[in-house]
């Protein structure tokens, strides 16, 4: 529906091309042009980015944790997904790094079981007040449960090896009967709380990673506890959505081979549960990262590794004619694969709070929806494992997307994604890299990625542009020309947002101040306020030519840009 305004007609004929910035000295690049067509549909524009994960689920209803949450929701015009891990894990609810804990489940004297629903309640409760939706992650191991409960609880800190955490959570159940009965509990716990219309529109699945240390199991233990969760989860709930398995990337031979075995089975293995033929499956998961690294002294991203990942997992479901159709999940999609892993530790994680993330999302997700078009599959959401870490040192370099509350340039571009909706449209132009490129070799030439995803939606057009290379060294900026045409309007009301070193970057504000570590109320007040999306220039009125508009501006290095064009037609008097 076009908004409709009066004007005077002497405004009928002004100028049809805006400038929005001019080209400066520190230019030596040539001219980036960009074609949007609005007219040319090349798929839907799915809500794909809004889906969030993380370790910790204790987090969730701290301070900053409900904080990060509210302005996650409010980035999204629809509901948000969230995935944690340990929400069976025993212990007091007290959170620590790459641990969490409900209690839900102990045992009696006698044996018998004992549900307590606290914990894991606060947690639900607080997606819900936000409007958000829980991806179940079923697990970990109830410490009276595990096949080897001892030692239980691990005490992993960022520089420790990485198996430490590994501990008697990451077991089978020493009785596959008492674990069924826990899950159908907890579902029917859920739509008692919750309400059936409510629960029926979350999503379920079991474990973590179950090819590599998260599951101390075989791989037929593994077939065997989802056969008894999925018909634990079923009995409770008919409508209920199951999936699975959420193995690392398939691209890994390892991860191939289980996520194969897994399909399989759910297809034509026998029951371990039921005893009939298959196993209910309603969306397929598997994992997908990248591998930065340090590189002549600065940080190499890896974005092809991850697209490679991608790419298999796709590729590997589009195989099977009788699962193509199910809605796939990559329930984690990140540029490597430790959040909790600071940068003290690991230098190459410094890319976390500056505007590398920044580029790095949005190079990455244009080229998820481009793998999905190419294999023909239902891609329905990628989880960005990242979230906060409450009572931190400030920008640790861990993988979160706020710091004590103070938003990073990264969780800009979801804010970004958020004003993008409707179609998908055709975008066009002298890129020096298209989607196959980036997956099979990364953004590794002498030219940086300088590319667009367009949509457009009743009457507004969107276009987000990334200037993103792997090595994070210094580069010129990149003039860009954004031709927009199919537009149906008298005059478009442009806005463009921005995320760059001046813009919607707190951290560098932060290091502006001296880095401090207990700001004072009026630099934290800055700091929250740098943190938030910001406009590049004012809001700019301009009168197409033939349906077309010319956009030009300069945007430098690891930045991002949002455009966002909205129609409206004169009425006359």
């Amino acid at each position: 529906m076009k908004v409709r305004f009066v004007v005077f007609l002497t405004f009928l004929f002004t100028i049809s091309i805006i400038q929005i910035s001019v080209f400066g000295q520190n230019t030596t690049n040539q001219t980036v042009s960009i074609y949007v067509d609005v007219e040319k549909i090349v798929g839907r524009m799915n809500p794909v980015w809004a889906w969030l994960g993380y370790d910790e689920p204790n987090y969730t209803y701290m301070k900053d944790g409900q904080k990060l949450l509210t302005e996650f929701s409010q980035a999204s015009p629809v509901p948000v997904y969230v995935r944690t891990h340990n929400l069976l894990t025993s212990g007091d609810g007290t959170p620590a790094l790459k641990w969490g804990s409900t209690n839900v489940y102990t045992e009696d004297q006698n044996g018998n079981p004992v549900y307590d629903w606290t914990i894991i309640d606060r947690i639900f409760d607080t997606y819900i007040e936000r409007g958000m939706k829980p991806l179940v992650e079923i697990g970990f191991m109830p410490k009276a449960l595990s096949q080897k409960p001892e030692p239980y609880r691990h005490s992993w800190k960022p520089g420790a090896p990485y198996e430490e955490v590994f501990t008697g959570w990451a077991y089978p159940p020493k009785d596959y009967g008492k674990w069924a009965e826990l899950v159908y509990q907890w579902v029917h716990h859920s739509v008692v709380r919750y309400t059936q219309a409510e629960v029926e529109t979350w999503l379920w699945e079991l474990w973590n990673e179950p090819n590599i240390g998260y599951w101390r199991g075989t791989t037929e233990e593994y077939l065997k506890l989802y056969d008894f969760t999925a018909d634990a989860v079923k009995r409770a709930l008919p409508a209920a959505k199951v999936g699975g398995p959420h193995v690392t990337g398939p691209n890994w031979d390892v991860s191939e081979k289980f996520l194969r075995q897994f399909l399989d089975h759910c297809l034509n293995g026998i029951n371990y549960c039921t005893g009939e033929t298959g196993s209910p499956l309603d969306y397929i998961g598997f994992h997908a990262k990248g591998s930065p690294k340090i590189v002549d002294g600065h940080i190499q991203m890896n974005l092809g590794t991850q697209l490679r990942d991608i790419s298999k997992g796709f590729e590997i479901v589009a195989e099977y004619s009788e699962l193509k159709h199910l809605p796939i999940i990559i329930g984690e999609s990140d540029p490597e694969g430790c959040a909790a892993c600071s940068m003290k530790e690991h230098p190459e994680n410094a890319y976390r709070n500056g505007t590398m993330y920044s580029s790095y999302t949005a190079a990455a997700f244009s080229r998820k929806y481009a793998l999905a078009d190419h294999f023909g599959v239902n891609f329905k959401g990628a989880v960005t494992w990242a979230f906060e870490f409450e009572n931190q040192p400030w920008f640790n370099g861990y993988r979160d997307l706020a710091t004590n509350g103070v938003d990073k340039p990264v969780l800009n571009i979801f804010r970004m994604f958020g004003m993008m909706s409707g179609n998908r449209v055709k975008v066009g132009g002298d890129f020096a890299y298209d989607f196959t490129a980036v997956r099979d070799g990364s953004v590794r030439g002498a030219k940086p990625d300088v590319g667009a995803l367009a949509a457009t939606d009743d009457g507004t057009t969107t276009v987000m542009m990334w200037h993103y290379h792997d090595d994070n060294i210094p580069g010129p900026v990149a003039p860009v020309e954004v031709t927009v045409s199919g537009l149906d309007a008298q005059r478009v009301l442009v806005h463009h947002y921005r995320v760059d070193r001046d813009h919607s970057n707190s951290y560098e504000v932060w290091k502006k101040m001296g880095s401090p570590q207990s700001p004072t109320p009026q630099q934290y007040a800055e700091l929250e306020n740098a943190g938030q999306l910001m406009l590049f220039t004012s809001p700019e009125w301009i009168t197409p030519h033939s349906g077309t508009v010319l956009l030009q501006f300069e945007l430098p290095r690891q930045g991002v840009s949002l455009l966002k064009l909205a129609q409206y037609e004169y009425e006359s008097f």
